[in-house]
């Protein structure tokens, strides 16, 4: 029984052929089902397994595999569309293999990569080679002999990736296994010839033969060329791998084309470079690059929605990012560091980034009070000022630097209409001499008796409308709204409730107004505390607001 067991077990053993052996590294294989002619095939990743034999041997889905850190064999894929193609230039392929000749490759196998007459071309060697090393000493003879190294063109594999940011290797590319359908072996003249394993791994011994290829040569190449690994920093490593969790899964359903094209544009243009040992993309080719890697992605043809003008929008997407703060990654100076330099010119007086927006802010509150002039609905109280400008999307911390072009006591309707003058006039006219109900720096001022948290400092005002001439050491009191005003010892009593009230326990209707009445307590700003106090009072106890009465 136990012999018949054995027997058994021996029958569903995966009976490894010696042509399965030339690839052995199976895990994170790439697989697609088979395509029209014509059809762009949509490759997918597979992560959870390695790729069987029997999975391959099935042949009824299309599989391709990826390299370890050891190899025996480097591949170079050229496109029936690329300059070096033997329809093209007949001569190409032999001084591909001369520039390779340095560090021992003389010979190679061919082979068709599917129906659409690309080349992929084997060069395999006896002894186990590190691949990283193996893609730079290939990338390297093949650009210095002129050889443009990108998709469409000539592509090399393993592939001359970039480290990871803790010093490991990511995954090389993967490539297409030989002799699935369409794929067959090529003769000199590179005409397809009968084609099965048993020839494909008899070529494959010849050739292996023939190529000398050893760790120490390698590492001459490198050093010879002055070629180094690519390494890219932590940051960086984890914005690559962000981009390409966004674009490798491609489509899943509709509306998704505006925001793969950026995320194909930023990775293109940032790190295309880096990941193929090519140039920085910009112009006519990052157009491309973007519109070849989306129609190769998954779910190009069922969901994306923009095909018939994928060009034009590559085009947008280019333009946009080209004009941003995005550079490409590795170059000695970012775009606005390198723009910095550049203007140390005899120009000295040109405004800083902070002086620019200053004029834009200034700018904004100018735009603001001119169109609450003209629609008759500017406030006379600098609350009711404050709260109408932040409608017009302007920052708190703007107002408070710029008050002198909105603030009552620098700019009040009376002076407009009494005098005749018009409204942009006025609006730059100088400050006058009226005292700030802010501190002179535009921020809070905690050392002053005007400080929220001083015991007293908040007195209200018998009119919110007077203007008091007083010197720049006394502070103006602040502006209540008439019908909040109560007696001072009511108000301080009020005012400690309100810093209670607004302690992280309480649950208002609103979190967002919480927040922004906290931070007018903690302002410092007589107005915004007032305010602040007022509303706490009225929000937690709205059965007493009857009992808020005006002082007369």
């Amino acid at each position: 029984m136990r012999d018949l067991d054995k027997v058994l077990f021996e029958n569903v053993r995966d009976q490894r052929e010696e042509f399965l052996t030339l690839f052995p590294h199976r895990y994170d294989f790439i697989w697609a089902n088979h395509s029209n002619f014509g059809e762009t095939v949509e490759w997918q990743t597979e992560r959870r397994y390695p790729l069987s034999d029997r999975l391959i041997d099935q042949g009824s889905t299309l599989y391709g595999v990826r390299f370890g850190s050891k190899t025996q064999y480097s591949l170079l894929d050229i496109d029936a569309g690329s300059l070096y193609h033997p329809q093209r230039d007949p001569f190409a392929i032999q001084r591909i293999i001369a520039a390779l000749e340095p560090m021992g490759i003389a010979s190679y196998l061919a082979c068709t990569s599917s129906y659409s007459r690309g080349i992929h071309l084997y060069l395999p060697f006896e002894d186990s080679q590190s691949s990283w090393q193996l893609s730079i000493a290939i990338s390297t003879l093949l650009e210095n002999a002129g050889f443009i190294l990108k998709p469409g063109q000539l592509e090399i594999f393993p592939n001359p990736k970039p480290y990871r940011g803790d010093g490991t290797f990511s995954l090389f590319n993967a490539h297409r296994l030989p002799l699935q359908i369409g794929s067959y072996l090529l003769d000199d003249d590179f005409q397809p010839v009968w084609s099965d394993r048993h020839t494909f791994l008899r070529y494959w011994n010849v050739v292996k033969s023939r190529n000398d290829v050893n760790a120490k040569t390698i590492r001459r190449v490198i050093k010879q060329f002055k070629r180094h690994p690519f390494r890219i920093s932590g940051k960086a490593d984890k914005y690559l791998n962000d981009l390409n969790a966004e674009v490798e899964i491609g489509w899943t359903g509709a509306g998704q084309t505006n925001r793969l094209l950026g995320r194909i544009t930023m990775r293109s243009y940032v790190f295309h470079h880096i990941l193929t040992s090519g140039t920085p993309l910009t112009g006519a080719a990052l157009v491309n690059e973007v519109v070849r890697v989306a129609k190769s992605l998954p779910g190009y043809s069922d969901w994306c929605r923009h095909q018939h003008e994928i060009d034009h929008r590559a085009e947008e997407w280019a333009r946009c990012v080209e004009s941003s703060h995005y550079f490409h990654y590795g170059s000695a100076l970012g775009k606005y560091k390198a723009q910095s330099k550049e203007m140390e010119s005899p120009i000295k007086n040109l405004p800083d980034w902070n002086e620019q927006q200053s004029k834009s802010a200034r700018e904004k509150i100018r735009s603001a009070i001119v169109d609450l002039l003209e629609k008759g609905i500017l406030p006379s109280s600098a609350t009711h000022r404050f709260k109408l400008l932040l409608d017009y999307r302007i920052g708190g911390g703007s107002l408070y630097r710029h008050k002198d072009l909105w603030h009552p006591n620098y700019l009040r309707i009376e002076d407009c209409e009494t005098n005749s003058i018009s409204e942009e006039v006025c609006l730059t006219i100088e400050p006058r001499c009226h005292p700030s109900l802010l501190p002179g720096n535009g921020g809070n001022d905690t050392s002053s008796d005007g400080s929220s948290n001083s015991k007293g400092s908040i007195q209200p005002s018998t009119d919110e409308h007077q203007s008091v001439e007083k010197t720049d050491s006394v502070r103006d009191t602040p502006v209540i709204p008439e019908a909040l005003l109560i007696s001072d010892d009511a108000w301080q009593a009020v005012h400690q409730e309100a810093i209670q009230m607004a302690q992280p326990q309480t649950q208002p209707r609103s979190l967002k107004q919480l927040a922004r009445m906290q931070q007018f307590l903690e302002s410092g700003d007589p107005i915004l505390v007032a305010e602040a106090t007022a509303w706490f009072y009225l929000q937690f106890h709205p059965a007493r607001s009857s009992e808020v009465c005006q002082r007369g």
